[in-house]
């Protein structure tokens, strides 16, 4: 798809890599739809793209009908279509199974998963009307590499792995193409909050999000279904496929202590994290 003309909505624009989303976006000629629950992160991001530029923001929960309403009134209100749709808010916990609360698990999962697959439902129509259309799901290499200390967010991103495959086979007769992401993890405030367990589980440093960003649009510009790591944890994906006992071996024997639960919500920024060496091309969303 070429990027320049096209309209794209991103979710949790406000920060990370949302926000990174979107300065790119813009310089690939695109038209931005800014959404997220808190108005001024987005106002910021909206000045980072320069005052010339022809943006919508959105301030809404698209966790909440009507958050998600707000947000496709206002599409349809401004454009009538949509032709790329970025389901990138979320948020990470980070600790042992028994620290999470009911509160804190309805929250995740009602952010991570819940919300991309009403809002793409709710969607669906613009996305229609600007056939060839494409659904981004930024998702995370726990999506395939289950960690401990982060079951529910793993349990999250698998669904949404899920969720994507199935859209992919359901509407491409619709013209509508599917790509999830699965980055490692992002260099942001959030990362510094689970530092503690990702070096329990002897993770790398996270990477930049001008990275992720630059590999998401590309992936959306080629059409691809799918991106992922370029290196080592492209591997570690297959091996988890094929020989999952050896990813459990060697997490297990990584794994320590660790403290209790932390919930972080940066409304764009979701922390993925995986094993060993550097990736050049996708280092994590």
């Amino acid at each position: 798809m070429e990027l320049a003309g096209k309209t794209a909505l991103i979710t949790g624009a406000g920060s990370g890599i949302g926000r990174r989303l979107a300065i790119d976006g813009s310089r690939r000629g695109m038209t931005l739809a800014l959404v997220g629950r808190r108005l001024e992160p987005l106002q910021e991001t909206r000045r980072q793209l320069g005052q010339s530029k022809d943006c919508l923001v959105i301030a809404a929960d698209v966790t909440l009908p009507e958050g998600r309403q707000r947000i496709r009134d206002g599409l349809t209100e401004a454009w009538g279509r949509l032709n790329v749709l970025v389901n990138n808010a979320g948020i990470v916990a980070a600790g042992p199974l028994s620290s999470l609360r009911d509160a804190d698990l309805d929250r995740l999962i009602a952010t991570n998963l819940s919300a991309p697959i009403a809002l793409t439902r709710d969607l669906l129509p613009l996305l229609r009307a600007s056939s060839p259309a494409r659904i981004v799901n930024i998702g995370s290499l726990v999506g395939d590499i289950a960690l401990p200390l982060f079951a529910a967010y793993s349990a999250s991103k698998f669904g949404l792995r899920g969720l994507s495959n199935a859209l992919r086979r359901e509407l491409k007769g619709l013209g509508i193409g599917v790509t999830y992401v699965a980055p490692r993890g992002a260099q942001t405030d959030a990362t510094k909050a689970v530092a503690d367990f990702t070096r329990s589980l002897g993770m790398p440093p996270a990477d930049g999000v001008a990275s992720i960003a630059a590999e998401v649009w590309s992936a959306v510009d080629r059409g691809t279904d799918g991106a992922y790591p370029r290196s080592r944890e492209r591997f570690f994906v297959l091996v988890e496929r094929l020989c999952p006992g050896l990813i459990t071996r060697a997490l297990t024997r990584q794994l320590k202590s660790g403290g209790g639960l932390r919930l972080i919500d940066e409304d764009a920024d979701l922390l993925a994290s995986a094993f060993g060496g550097t990736s050049p091309a996708l280092k994590q969303h």
